[in-house]
């Protein structure tokens, strides 16, 4: 709390300290010089604050931002049609991506509950995104995948099986600053084979859509807040250990949130079960 002295008291002070060193002569100039010193000694008596008024959140992690990048928005259930070639019944890694999502995720927001559609709660992740790369064709794991892909050691299962499906991305609206994170869910805008752009240093390629390299779901778009239809965005990869809760962390048998959440429940679970050792703790 911020403790204010009385003018008077600095102006008894000054006119101790004035007669000996105050170079003002008329009122105007003394009741000047009484402020400062009041100012002088408030710098003394407080600690000065000071908060930054522009900048984004810090977002760790060793992936490097991708900036400006033209994002549009898709949805699951979406119909092909304009610059849309291909329907969204069905994911790039998924084929039963609607039905195990719930329904239509609809992009009217006045059908939508929150960041969620309003008829049901989506069996999988709302925030969810897409990038025009796809590690997997016809089965078989594309020859550059182990070495291009940063996480691919780490992550790999057995050849022919996804290492991209489901990973963490953030999403920042350079505008205000906000930044959500989002699961890797379906390959593109328009093209499934630009790892030099996903995984490197290139920009997306031109296309139908102003040149998009993002695309992502109405609940990311309404957290950030972007334009309904196509915006710019910058985004990055993070691993899950620096991804926050927040509102992508509650719903999807896909979100990583969730199903360790749900392994947590079942050890519990099986150290209450009948016969099990009992824990104690003080």
């Amino acid at each position: 709390m911020r403790t204010k002295l009385p003018l008077a008291l600095f102006c008894c002070m000054a006119m101790a300290s004035g007669r000996a060193q105050s170079p003002y002569q008329s009122s105007a100039d003394f009741a000047k010089y009484a402020m400062k010193l009041r100012e002088n000694a408030l710098l003394k008596i407080e600690p000065q604050v000071v908060i930054p008024t522009t900048g984004s959140p810090l977002v760790p992690g060793r992936y490097p931002w991708k900036t400006s990048i033209v994002t549009t928005i898709f949805w699951i259930g979406e119909q092909a049609g304009g610059n849309n070639p291909v329907p969204n019944h069905a994911s790039a890694w998924d084929p039963d991506w609607m039905r195990n999502y719930g329904g239509f995720d609809t992009p009217d927001s006045s059908k939508r509950r929150g960041y969620y559609p309003a008829t049901f709660i989506p069996g999988q992740n709302p925030f969810y995104c897409a990038l025009p790369y796809n590690d997997v064709t016809h089965g078989t794991t594309k020859p550059e995948a182990p070495r291009v892909i940063p996480w691919f050691k780490e992550a790999y299962v057995k050849f022919g099986q996804t290492v991209c499906r489901d990973r963490w991305l953030a999403i920042r609206n350079p505008k205000n600053g906000r930044v959500v994170y989002a699961q890797w869910c379906d390959c593109g805008p328009f093209r499934t084979d630009h790892w030099q752009y996903v995984f490197g240093n290139d920009r997306p390629k031109p296309n139908l859509n102003g040149g998009a390299g993002l695309d992502v779901s109405p609940a990311v778009r309404d957290y950030l807040g972007i334009n309904p239809t196509r915006d710019v965005t910058d985004w990055k990869f993070v691993d899950f250990r620096d991804v926050p809760s927040g509102p992508w962390a509650r719903y999807g048998e896909n979100n990583t949130f969730v199903l360790n959440a749900r392994k947590g429940s079942e050890r519990v679970a099986t150290k209450l079960a009948p016969g099990s050792p009992t824990i104690i703790t003080k």
